[in-house]
């Protein structure tokens, strides 16, 4: 779907939301906003971001893989860093600002469901086949949360997204992905929520394992950083065979690393990143983000893999152009 198709439908839907009107401005003054499309579409909305308590600066633009833009969304306001230890690391759960802090935040899509926060997924969907993926009806949100909302707003099935269904996804645990579905004269708009945070991560199962990939791979594709970075799109396809594979199952048992560190070290300085996208049989689409020393990121959750190298390397030197 092109930008203004994208910006046309986005505030048709939101329109006939019961959102309040300050939310309204806020989501169509982020569309305005924006520098990068292409990403910029698939969050949206996305989440509630730290401005004004130091969580908004570079370190947070990088997490999302950017470079820092002012106007790019920001990442969730995580409550405390994720900490990496024995145990794993563990990602704090994300909890809206104490408005007595002094706290400014911005709005991105989210909804409370089972006491969590979902947030906007890195999970792509096409809203054309969101139906055959609409799964149980799990309620319904209220409108309850806009930029002035503190910790009471944390209640059951509130959101920032209006009034609308909410779904479980077929094959998936909803426990981890949510899904809103709306039908505006016979045109879907669905957006998939995911649950990252609140959780302890021991390897890679622990997080990709929940996009079930094994054995759902219809294809594969890969990005250059020059292509991600510039907006070019030049996807080349990525063969299945050993090297993906190799890949994918060494991923699963990568060994998790807290963010906070790697980013202080100026990770995302380095433009020795590829971007591989898997197509998954319910034509959902996964975006891993590969970095040159042998790791891997999946959505803005504060964690990275550390894939046994051979497996890496094999995969990394498989995408040439």
């Amino acid at each position: 779907m092109k930008e203004d198709q994208f910006r046309t439908q986005y505030k048709k839907a939101v329109d006939t939301m019961s959102a309040s009107r300050e939310m309204k401005q806020g989501l169509e003054g982020k569309m305005e906003q924006r520098r990068r499309p292409r990403k910029m579409v698939y969050i949206a909305a996305s989440v509630l971001v730290a401005a004004g308590i130091g969580l908004a600066g570079p370190s947070v633009m990088k997490q999302l893989g950017g470079t820092g833009s002012p106007n790019q969304v920001a990442q969730v306001d995580p409550g405390t860093p994720a900490a990496g230890n024995a145990a794993g690391v563990v990602i704090p759960k994300i909890e809206l600002p104490d408005k007595s802090s002094g706290a400014v935040a911005d709005m991105i899509g989210l909804v409370v469901y089972q006491g969590n926060i979902y947030t906007q997924a890195a999970i792509r969907m096409e809203a054309a086949d969101a139906a055959a993926l609409r799964g149980e009806k799990l309620g319904r949100t209220t409108s309850g949360i806009d930029e002035w909302s503190g910790k009471d707003a944390y209640t059951e099935l509130a959101s920032n997204i209006g009034e609308t269904d909410i779904y479980a996804v077929k094959g998936y645990d909803s426990g981890f992905l949510v899904m809103s579905y709306t039908e505006v004269d016979g045109q879907v708009f669905a957006e998939l929520f995911e649950h990252t945070n609140g959780i302890t991560v021991h390897s890679g199962a622990d997080l990709i394992g929940k996009l079930n990939l094994d054995g759902r791979i219809a294809s594969a594709q890969w990005e250059s950083f020059d292509s991600w970075n510039n907006g070019k799109q030049q996807y080349l396809p990525l063969p299945e065979g050993a090297a993906l594979d190799g890949f994918l199952n060494a991923l699963m048992t990568a060994k998790p690393l807290s963010a906070d560190p790697l980013m202080e070290q100026g990770i995302y300085d380095q433009d020795d990143r590829k971007l591989v996208y898997l197509q998954l049989a319910d034509k959902t689409r996964v975006e891993l983000t590969l970095f040159g020393q042998g790791l891997v990121r999946y959505s803005n959750a504060p964690v990275f893999f550390e894939v046994e190298p051979g497996a890496f390397k094999a995969l990394w030197s498989s995408m040439e152009p």
